[in-house]
């Protein structure tokens, strides 16, 4: 019986299916019309030209020209890279009512950590580069009767505030949005959240849906890239991206301190981006992706093992992050710049990298330092994950940045805290605040999350961005920032 109820199923299923695919093909088929056309129709003109010419060999030439030339304008059309623009992005808003300082979170913590613990967890809170006041979740009733459904609430509420926001913006109808993908790392409810998206706002039934979990701070550069790479093969179509952390699902309350900084660093947020590839938007988009780079250095024992989720000696899971994560960073990002280097800087920094490298290497002088490559004459705006002090810290010194270039970063670390792998858009989303986005200007992303990778973004301003026309949880309190900062 259970046999034949499933091909009953399966029997049902088979003309869905079939109407899905043929829809897909009927969809290309018209997309691409008019460049299977003119080809077909070039051929067909020279030759009839070849046709009426006396001399036959001269045909044959004629119509083989005409074919290679037909068959090179098909392959250059069906080959090249689909440009793939940023409509628009939103992050999500607070709610005031979050708002939580620095005093209350210790003293809940008071009564379920010994005395050291609380001393450390103090001290780090202190020394993050965090505000005195950050957005928790789920601290009125701390600790939760239940980790997983306080996470499923901070889940939703960040993530449908951010979508609602984007949505509004955009204007586009969710039936139009053919590829989601969601970015979680430490909390994978089921349903995924990419279904909750689907539910929520009721998306077709052919649309392609991925749930990233497990990828760290990197994991919303690393959406990006999956959504490019998607959007490649489905033409004139839309791609939703939302990423977002839930800091409740995965809180520590044990002795080990490795584990306890991940208590003080991540905080609630989340962000929603809508990407297209519809030539169309061009127009109205704000950015052009030029570029994503993703370095993965899992391979290494030290950098898989430096962020890792586990029980404890008494058996409480937490993540621990290890001392050698600022030294493990380090490395990724080196790896990740040195490929990035060639693709976006200008000749002359590539030049002079060269001649210094020649110099250390083939002519021996050892005295002579490497060369750093100056990035600000490759971008304008930098948003580095704002994972803490430490990681800000070591990126402005080891890629030679200006405070100027640091700003966002700093801001959003001291106003949201840890946003895990949102917090670039929250960057972004400042930089736009500041009225200093301008047509033509480079914006660099840049990720970094556990098994240990490090992702890059390239965006492209396609107009200037007045100040008047931003619409983000900034706005409301810019003209506050950038406030200065305790070394």
């Amino acid at each position: 019986m259970q046999h034949l109820s499933q091909s009953q199923t399966q029997n049902k299923m088979a003309p869905k299916n079939l109407k899905i695919l043929s829809n897909q093909c009927y969809h290309h088929i018209t997309t691409n019309a008019l460049f299977l056309i003119i080809p077909s129709l070039l051929f067909a003109a020279i030759h009839h030209l070849s046709i009426i010419n006396l001399n036959h060999l001269y045909n044959d030439s004629l119509t083989a020209a005409a074919a290679i030339l037909s068959l090179c304008i098909s392959l250059s059309y069906f080959l090249r890279p689909t440009k793939v623009y940023l409509v628009d992005f939103a992050c999500y808003r607070h709610d005031p009512a979050f708002s939580t300082a620095r005093d209350v979170i210790t003293e809940k913590m008071s009564t379920l950590l010994s005395p050291e613990s609380l001393s450390f967890v103090t001290k780090v809170m202190e020394r993050s580069g965090a505000g005195d006041e950050t957005f928790v979740y789920g601290l009125r009733d701390f600790p939760p009767k239940s980790s997983f459904e306080c996470a499923r609430e901070e889940a939703e509420i960040v993530l449908c505030g951010a979508v609602d926001d984007l949505m509004a913006k955009t204007g586009v109808e969710a039936a139009r949005i053919g590829v989601v993908v969601v970015n979680v790392s430490t909390f994978n409810p089921v349903p995924s959240l990419s279904a909750m998206v689907v539910n929520r706002y009721k998306l077709r039934e052919d649309v392609l849906t991925y749930n990233l979990g497990g990828m760290g701070c990197s994991a919303g550069l690393i959406a990006v890239d999956l959504a490019k790479r998607l959007l490649q093969v489905q033409r004139n179509s839309y791609a939703l991206i939302v990423s977002l952390e839930c800091p409740t699902s995965g809180h520590y309350l044990g002795p080990d301190k490795s584990k306890l900084l991940s208590n003080c660093l991540f905080r609630m947020g989340a962000s929603a981006l809508l990407l297209s590839n519809r030539p169309s938007d061009r127009r109205t988009s704000k950015y052009e992706l030029t570029l994503t780079l993703r370095t993965h250095r899992g391979a290494d024992d030290r950098s898989y093992n430096c962020v890792y989720q586990q029980p404890d000696n008494d058996g409480v899971l937490g993540i621990t992050i290890s001392k050698d994560l600022p030294a493990v960073a380090g490395e990724a990002l080196k790896a990740n710049i040195t490929a990035l280097g060639p693709l976006v800087l200008p000749v002359s920094e590539k030049l002079t990298f060269l001649a210094t490298l020649i110099r250390r290497k083939w002519l021996h002088m050892k005295g002579l330092e490497p060369y750093v490559p100056d990035f600000k004459a490759a971008f304008e705006h930098f948003c580095v994950h704002a994972g803490g002090k430490a990681v800000l810290d070591a990126v402005e010194a080891s890629l030679r940045l200006r405070a100027w270039d640091m700003e966002p970063a700093r801001m959003t670390l001291y106003r949201y805290c840890n946003t895990s792998s949102s917090s670039v858009w929250y960057q972004l989303a400042y930089v736009e605040a500041k009225g200093r986005v301008r047509r033509g200007d480079r914006v660099w992303q840049l990720g970094f999350g556990s098994g240990f990778k490090c992702a890059s973004g390239v965006w492209r301003a396609l107009r200037t961005i007045p100040p008047h026309e931003v619409d983000n949880p900034w706005l409301q309190v810019i003209d506050q920032y950038p406030i200065s900062l305790p070394n």
